[in-house]
């Protein structure tokens, strides 16, 4: 390994709209993430560069970019691990993965683009509201059957508790949205975490019990049009199985319709 790191990131003006690859060196520096490595490209190199961050702890989701060409979070990944191999993944792959043509050896340089199946904003910052757009039409927020008297809580069992944890852990970074095969050939797909957000309120004994929110993914556009390519699982950061909650969603519909 020698003294430096080398990054090829894609470059987008959206006032000439016109797009391409920049390549930049950063020191070799012990410990550092993609993510350090693009501030010290805007600080010290080029202040032009565009890029998301917040919380730099794998909390916020906010660093959601294509990263030798799968979908991380640019704060948790580490460029010497990615450049020794160490964090290969294998993706089902499709357009929006492998949308641009670039020379790149990925064992020398690290590859950074927007997050795929979202148009660019600027440089690194992929345009969201498409992500958050299906995200709301699930209705993201608890709708008890009653309101509780005197302030008490509302109490579950342990084992309750235990699946709801499968679902509750999303931090909306999209990496499952910008990995999803179905989504880059059907922007209107609903995509993983908005259904996996779905049915973790299904799940939730505190909800009202009449399985409305199920129905609200009964379209072309939700449940049925998952392919289980599994790529969302493979991303997620916090280790949420939407292709899971799909699943069990289209087996307790079809036991809906077996019953009726």
């Amino acid at each position: 390994m020698t003294g430096v790191h080398r990054f090829k990131l894609f470059r987008y003006d959206p006032e000439t709209g016109e797009s391409g690859y920049k390549d930049y060196e950063v020191p070799a520096l012990e410990g550092m993430p993609v993510l350090g490595a693009l501030f010290w490209i805007r600080d010290r190199i080029d202040p032009t560069l565009s890029f998301r961050s917040s919380c730099r702890g794998a909390v916020c989701g906010t660093c959601a970019m294509m990263i030798n060409r799968v979908p991380r979070l640019a704060c948790r990944t580490q460029v010497r691990a990615l450049l020794e191999g160490d964090l290969d993944i294998e993706l089902k792959p499709h357009a929006g993965l492998e949308e641009e043509e670039v020379e790149w050896d990925p064992s020398r340089e690290v590859l950074v683009e927007p997050l795929p199946n979202l148009s660019p904003v600027k440089d690194l910052v992929a345009h969201m509201d498409p992500f958050f757009e299906a995200y709301m039409k699930v209705r993201p927020v608890f709708e008890p059957e009653n309101e509780v008297e005197g302030g008490r809580e509302r109490l579950m069992e342990p084992s309750a508790v235990k699946e709801l944890e499968m679902f509750t852990n999303c931090i909306l970074c999209g990496l499952c949205y910008g990995s999803c095969p179905v989504n880059s050939v059907n922007p209107e797909y609903l995509g993983p975490a908005a259904l996996a957000k779905l049915f973790r309120f299904h799940l939730d004994p505190r909800e009202k019990g009449d399985g409305a929110r199920l129905e609200l993914a009964v379209n072309e556009n939700g449940w049925t049009a998952c392919e289980f390519h599994t790529n969302c699982r493979k991303v997620c950061p916090k280790g949420v199985p939407p292709n899971l909650a799909i699943g069990k969603a289209k087996r307790e519909l079809k036991k809906l319709l077996e019953d009726h």
